[in-house]
């Protein structure tokens, strides 16, 4: 996926995201494990906003993402916000900090974008490495059942400020895995739009799989929530929060 067009729109695309709340959230999970401030990794942070709002809760935030395009957009809205976050461009799955951390996050199902248990166990292992012993990855997955009977063959019509989006989906052959596609029609002046069109896949991973490749991160589960909840995830739990902690070198 480029990101070149999607990245100027992606903040209208989650304006219902909270990231405010979702920071509390996040927060609550990490006290919950004895984490209340450090060094966070937020993997995945694509625009800044998740960063930003952990940065303000005290956490001395590292934001990388695998897009120049979203990071260029985190960088305007750290200096308009004064806060300080660290943003580099990198892969999840070949991360180089410059040490460790106490915690990490990865958010908004951002791990289904890697469509191969071998690219999801490298993007844990990659994060693991960089962890502290006993450190906190907190990060979230869509989960095989919205795949199935949410997201499948549906299209989704947004209508935005001066923008209208066609989302299609497109449900793959394995059960798990939707082809996304993304049509964008941006008002130009008049009644003249001119479009831009984005797509991209994600996969679904059932919980055992996700346990399993955690495992062998040296990661181990702590806990699995509905999102944004304490609730213990159900048949159609459309996304579920995973916290794991690193096991002692």
């Amino acid at each position: 996926m480029s990101y070149s067009y999607f990245a100027s729109v992606y903040d209208l695309l989650t304006e219902n995201v909270e990231y405010s709340r979702r920071a509390d959230y996040i927060c609550s999970l990490l006290s919950e494990n004895g984490i209340n401030g450090g060094l966070l990794l937020d993997v995945a942070c694509g625009t800044g906003s998740l960063s930003l709002e952990l940065a303000k809760r005290g956490f001395d935030v590292t934001g990388v993402d695998i897009s120049r395009e979203m990071l260029s957009k985190a960088q305007n809205k750290m200096y308009e916000s004064g806060e300080s976050v660290l943003f580099l461009c990198q892969d999840m799955r070949k991360l180089d900090l410059y040490g460790t951390v106490d915690c990490a996050v990865c958010t908004l199902d951002s791990l289904n974008h890697l469509t191969s248990r071998e690219d999801l166990l490298q993007a844990f292992k990659s994060v693991s490495m960089f962890l502290n012993d006993g450190g906190i990855f907190i990060f979230d997955m869509n989960t095989p059942y919205k795949h199935k009977e949410v997201l499948a063959d549906n299209s989704f019509v947004y209508e935005l400020d001066g923008l209208f989006c066609v989302w299609r989906n497109t449900l793959s052959d394995d059960g798990v895995s939707v082809e996304i596609n993304l049509d964008f029609f941006e008002k130009t002046d008049g009644a003249n739009y001119r479009r831009f069109c984005e797509s991209f896949c994600e996969r679904a991973y059932d919980t055992k799989t996700v346990i399993e490749l955690l495992d062998k991160a040296q990661l181990s589960l702590v806990s699995q929530y509905a999102e944004l909840s304490f609730d213990a995830p159900d048949e159609k739990t459309q996304r579920i929060v995973f916290t794991a902690r690193r096991n002692k070198r």
